[in-house]
């Protein structure tokens, strides 16, 4: 049987007109309804709800890991003018700029600076690998966040354990199959604090996700 005859036949009767902010409202009723009390109740739970929200996938409930403390320290360093930096344009252009710059801060991506590209062909590896390594350069508080790219935060670690970078929040959401997991786990095993989407599933929309979470409960909006 083909899936689409499972559905009953919708009609326009059958759909709500809400205006925008309502069914961003609606939608976050409903995903406290469906996840059944098993959102923790404290400041982690804004972002595990608009996680869902972003993916519809309940499963982040359980694979959405934080080191202790790490949501606070992201959200003092955001008010300290933290920038952030990620692996992909897409996650960039996804990122509230508006909510950032309140804050003080900037979202950057060095995946297509031409310096990059050079740099990575020289040394045969990723560009997001060598993006990680400009980022080291800037020299002031970083969040990086990595939606695509375990290469990033397997330099994100080396540089870690050579004492060359310290970012203030490693958000690592990276998808697929070759070396995700491991990257994951590296970073889970550093002091550095973090929000990590253990398994395979993340995404750039996920990356950029979370720092928009951050930022709303920066700034007290939609909440």
């Amino acid at each position: 049987m083909n899936s689409m005859e499972e559905y009953r036949k919708i009609s326009l009767d059958d759909i709500e007109r809400l205006g925008p902010m309502e069914i961003e409202r609606r939608s976050f009723e409903i995903i406290s309804e469906e996840a059944g009390g098993r959102i923790p109740d404290d400041i982690r739970a804004m972002i595990i709800k608009r996680v869902i929200h972003t993916s519809a996938d309940f499963e982040y409930i359980d694979n959405l890991c934080f080191s202790d403390g790490a949501v606070e320290h992201a959200l003092e360093a955001l008010k300290n003018g933290a920038w952030i930096v990620t692996d992909t344009n897409m996650a960039l252009s996804g990122i509230n700029k508006k909510s950032l710059q309140k804050a003080g801060g900037e979202a950057h991506c060095f995946i297509a600076d031409e310096d990059v590209a050079e740099e990575a062909k020289r040394l045969g590896v990723t560009r997001a690998s060598v993006c990680v390594d400009k980022a080291a350069k800037l020299e002031r508080p970083l969040i990086y966040a990595v939606g695509n790219a375990p290469t990033a935060l397997v330099r994100l670690y080396e540089l870690i354990q050579e004492g060359k970078i310290r970012p203030e929040l490693i958000i690592g959401v990276p998808v697929g199959f070759v070396n995700v997991v491991q990257s994951k786990e590296l970073i889970m095993q550093t002091d550095i604090p973090y929000i990590v989407a253990r398994g395979r599933k993340g995404g750039s929309n996920v990356a950029a996700c979370i720092c928009n979470a951050l930022l709303y409960l920066l700034d007290g909006s939609r909440r």
